[in-house]
This record gives C-alpha cells, structure tokens and sequence, in this order.
C-alpha cells in the first residue's frame, strides 16, 4: 500500500509506503497515485489504550446507563429502571450514590417491583440486585457469598455470570467506534480473566494485550477491606516472577502496600500501578527509584470532579490521578480509558490531561504521547519509521492543528500492520 502526501514527524510531507505489516519506505512525494491520498494530513502510530475492561464494554449495549450525567437524580433512575417491558431482565451500569443514595435490594424492590435488576456501581466493583432478580437467579439469600440477604454482591462477577441471562456483547461495535478514534491496540486489564477471554476477543481489529495471559501482565487487584501485608503481596509477586505485574491501587495504603512489596520482591521492567488514584507526593522518589509505570486516568477528575468533591478525603484531593508531577519526577507514565468505567475516547483522556488544574497539567503534545507507547512497555513512545510496526492512524490535518483541536473528529483512518480497519471514503 503508498499512502501520499502525508506529514510524517521528522520528515515533513512524504509518501510512505507499506508492505508485510511494515512500513517499508518514506520518500518524497512522487508522480505516482497512491493508494490512499493522505491531502497534507498527518501520519502517527497507532493509539494504544493501556487499562479498558472490554468485555465489559462491549455488553454495554445491552446495558441502561444510570451514572450521575444520564439519571441525574432518583427520578431519572426510576424512569430507567423501568423503562423496559415488565418482567425482563434489566442491567444498569455507572450508578453513583449521587443519584439516588446506596441502594440495596429493598431500595431497588420500590423503584423496580415488576422485572429482574441488577445495577453496578460506577467503580465496577459492586452489584446491586433486587429481589426479583434474586428469586429469578436462585439466590434467594442474596449479599456477599448468597447469604447476606441485602442483593450487594462485591467483586462476584465470575461467580455470578452463571446466573443471569446471557448478555450480547457488541464486540464488533467496540472494535469499530475505537478504529474511528485512532486506537490500534487494546490492554484488557481484568484482574481474573479466564482462558477464553482471547478468542472470545480475537473479532476485534485492534491488537490485544491480555493481562494474565501469556507473557502480559499479571494483574494484582486490591481492596482494602482484604488488603494483604506488603509481605503477603511480596511473596505474590514472587510466585509470578519473571513475568511483570500489573496492581490495581486506589487508595494511598494500596500504594504503600505495593511500593513495600515490589521493594521486598525486586521490579522488574514492565511493572506497573494500575489508576495510581492517590500518590502523595512524598512517594514520587521512591516510585522512580523502583521504575514502575503508572497507568493513569487524568479524566477521573474532570468527569467525576463533583463527586470527588464530597468522597475523596480532604487530605488526598491535592494527590487524586497525578500527571504532570509524575512525568517530571522522571516516573514512566501512560494512560488507559478504564472504559467503560471512565470514556473510552482517548481523545477526550487527552482534553482532561491538557485541561487539568492543580498544577497537573501536561501539554498537548505529551498528552498524545500518553497513547502512544508500545504495547508491552506503555511509557515508551513508538515513533513511525523505516521497518516499525504499520499501525498507523492518518489525520485529516496537520499534527499541529489536530494537537490544537484534541479531537476524535480529526481522525480519518486506522491501519492494523497495514491493513486499513476503519470504512473506506
């Protein structure tokens, strides 16, 4: 394939030409027509989104959204829930206290007597069911391990997909609306995925790093409620070595508890914090002394900033989702959507890096470059060239302006190792 008349960093206007999933040459323009007139826009790597739960992304169309932005209030979550044909199955996802309180099965029963729901909760880590589901399900007695009796099930995903009707997974929606993003690359970041999860996934365009699996990273998933001693997760990390790890940490203790661990155990290249919600500043030395990448959320706080307001301990808000200060503490950083926990448009993850406050901001460029790492070692920028890797994402406009609009809109096709997977014009 020869795309034409293509700004390339580094090289200015160029063709460039690709062959066996490479790109094999990049050239001043010529007489010849390509395959793809590139008009002057620009020719980046590929975006690759370092935390999604895709699986989980993809069943949000069959999904009722009922986050603060979409229920609003109690109401609206009422409205929600039953807006459906009674006595089908409901699934509602992004729920926030905001909106209507903590709910449970009892609270559920008065908004929704007629049908089967379930709602999760904002952070992924709760289920919430009401009695009808309950009865539906065989689950009767309900709460944690089915005999707490109140429908709150926390971190029972795998033990309760058995129960509930098969969900349709819109995989091949998923792949397509993140091609139109520029995004060529996916690192699935569930903390137990099971040995299907693959080919379940192998219909998506975009290439797939599956953490657990292979030679990825090992997911490691605290809750403080559980939350094991640094000696504990030490001899864990041990057990897996030498494979990296990858530690969900959003609290301060969880960081703490990870940092003393991974201090027992030895790093080694490819560790990684998950979120890395709350980093106080004091542990910025020791973060880049070990060498471990954060894989950070810089929209947590613009989306969720009013909630964040009220639930984030005063003393942690200066320290919420880090950016800037870990990019100059020397600390190896990179972004993931945690779609669809958090947008999974990368371009609005770049707006909120640019527009952050608190001193956290980062500039556009480097905002970009958040997205564009190499798969396995995310804070390690790929730059396009003779013989790299032909994922590749072509913008309408030069790189300057698209940096200046931070936009989804600028992007106007997606190559995977050459092969183009967005429509054709």
């Amino acid at each position: 394939m020869l795309i034409t008349d293509v700004e390339v960093e580094g090289y200015g206007r160029v063709d460039v030409r690709l062959g066996a999933g490479r790109v094999v040459g990049i050239g001043r323009p010529g007489a010849r027509r390509g395959d793809v007139d590139g008009r002057g826009g620009a020719l980046l790597v590929g975006l690759h989104d370092h935390h999604v739960h895709l699986a989980a992304l993809a069943a949000e169309a069959a999904s009722v959204r009922v986050g603060p932005a979409e229920a609003g209030d109690r109401g609206g979550l009422v409205g929600a829930l039953r807006s459906g044909p009674p006595g089908e199955w409901v699934r509602a996802v992004g729920y926030h206290e905001s909106v209507a309180g903590e709910l449970d099965r009892w609270v559920l029963d008065d908004f929704a007597p007629d049908r089967p729901v379930r709602v999760q909760h904002r952070s992924g880590a709760l289920w919430v069911w009401n009695s009808a589901a309950l009865r539906a399900a065989g689950l009767e007695g309900g709460g944690h391990g089915g005999d707490g009796g109140d429908g709150r099930f926390w971190r029972e995903d795998e033990r309760l997909r058995g129960f509930t009707p098969p969900v349709r997974l819109d995989l091949r929606g998923v792949g397509a609306r993140a091609a139109a993003y520029g995004i060529t690359g996916f690192t699935n970041a569930d903390p137990h995925p099971g040995q299907d999860l693959p080919g379940l996934l192998s219909v998506l365009p975009q290439r797939l790093v599956v953490m657990g699996i292979g030679d990825a990273p090992v997911k490691f998933l605290l809750d403080d409620a559980t939350l094991p001693t640094p000696g504990e997760l030490a001899a864990s990390v041990a057990a897996v070595r030498p494979r990296p790890v990858a530690v969900h940490c959003v609290t301060r203790v969880q960081l703490l508890v990870t940092l003393l661990a991974l201090d027992e155990a030895g790093p080694v290249a490819g560790d990684r914090i998950e979120h890395g919600s709350v980093i106080p500043a004091e542990t910025l030395p020791w973060l880049a002394r070990l060498g471990v990448t954060v894989v950070t959320q810089p929209h947590f706080p613009v989306e969720r900033g009013r909630e964040y307001a009220t639930d984030v301990d005063p003393d942690d808000q200066a320290h919420l989702y880090r950016c800037r200060s870990l990019a100059e503490a020397g600390i190896p950083l990179a972004a993931g959507t945690d779609a669809p926990y958090g947008s999974a448009d990368p371009w609005a993850v770049m707006r909120a890096a640019v527009e952050r406050s608190g001193g956290e901001a980062v500039d556009r460029r480097a905002a970009l470059d958040l997205f564009a790492g190499e798969p396995q070692r995310p804070s390690r920028v790929k730059r396009l060239a003779v013989g790299s890797v032909a994922d590749l994402c072509l913008l309408h406009v030069p790189l300057k302006e698209a940096l200046d609009l931070m936009s989804a809109d600028v992007v106007r096709a997606t190559f995977v190792g050459g092969r183009r997977i967005t429509p054709p014009e």
